[in-house]
């Protein structure tokens, strides 16, 4: 089968020719309809630390995974061959994150996916392959930030750092749990898409989120600025949860986190029933993530256009689609 494959830090991605897959007790093989590009494959490839996090390499990169199961092991109940599959990257409870596809075994740049059967979740009939993949994490990490780490309802004001995937899929969430929203990005291209997700205004420089004395501010950017200004912006006695991995340290003001009493919280992933929350969600119409569909063999260049922040909304790709290209043989 066809596979995008990482062969380790600064190295170039090789669409290759690998072995199909065989499931084991307890696994299935998924043939991946749609799979999601995010900037975690990103630092992955930049050798970024990703602290307890191994990386296997060689590997498949792909951690936004939705198809078709075509092939199940012994032992797997609940699953069988033609169900239709998102693979869930189950961060919570952060002691049963077991299965890193595209991290910890390979993931879902390739025809096929070996995957656990813990971390398959069924999709509803009305939500598209392409919508069920990128919500494995870019709405679901969003949903789990804004609704459990943030803690986000009714009355609350918050402030969305960083207007990508995962940002407006934060301010469409927050705004459907009831929320005052405000979007902050450096580029300003970004704040029509935002309003139209929810958000009452826009900025280009977190401090001006003080006025607004948000309760909770959530940072997908993850820059040192971003989140030693986010600690000074939130209201005494607010929450700060970061998700994004812009930078490996932050200087944050530990004054103004003590004196101010700021929760500062990270976030990580979500957990399967989340994911079956964000699903409902996608089948009711009341959250629609923006996708972008990549050819399969463009996808090294469709990661070079994320690196350099071209890319608004989700990018997918779809790795069965015909390509009639030469592939290298592993």
């Amino acid at each position: 089968m066809k596979a995008i494959r990482f062969a380790g830090a600064g190295r170039p991605l090789n669409l290759e020719i690998v072995p199909d897959p065989e499931p084991g007790p307890e696994w299935v093989v998924v043939d991946i309809e749609a799979a999601g590009l995010c900037h975690s494959d990103l630092h992955i490839m930049s050798g970024m630390d990703l602290g307890d996090l191994t990386v296997k390499s060689p590997v498949t990169l792909g951690h936004e995974g939705a198809g078709v199961i075509s092939s199940v092991g012994d032992g797997v109940r609940g699953f069988e061959v033609g169900d239709r599959v998102g693979i869930a990257l189950v961060s919570h409870p952060i002691e049963e994150a077991l299965f890193a596809p595209g991290v910890g075994h390979d993931g879902a740049f390739a025809e096929q996916e070996l995957a656990h059967v813990s971390t398959l979740v069924h999709i509803p009939d009305n939500v598209t392959f392409a919508e069920a993949a990128v919500a494995t994490d870019s709405v679901a990490t969003a949903y789990h930030a804004v609704r459990t780490a943030g803690a986000v309802r009714p009355g609350r004001t918050v402030g969305v750092i960083g207007l990508g995937g995962l940002g407006l899929n934060g301010v469409r969430i927050a705004k459907l749990l009831g929320a005052t929203v405000y979007g902050v990005d450096v580029n300003p291209s970004t704040f029509g898409p935002a309003t139209e997700a929810g958000a009452t205004a826009c900025f280009q420089d977190v401090r001006q989120l003080t006025a607004q004395q948000p309760d909770v501010i959530v940072d997908f950017a993850g820059v040192p600025s971003t989140a030693a200004a986010a600690v000074d912006c939130v209201r005494p006695g607010g929450c700060v949860v970061l998700v994004g991995l812009g930078g490996a340290v932050a200087p944050i003001p530990i004054a103004s986190l003590v004196m101010r009493n700021v929760q500062l919280v990270g976030s990580l992933g979500a957990s399967k029933d989340e994911l079956r929350e964000v699903y409902g969600l996608i089948a009711s119409g009341a959250l629609k993530p923006a996708v972008q569909e990549v050819p399969f063999s463009e996808l090294p260049a469709a990661m070079d256009r994320l690196a350099r922040g071209e890319v608004r909304g989700r990018l997918y790709t779809r790795p069965r689609a015909d390509l009639r290209v030469p592939v290298k043989i592993a």
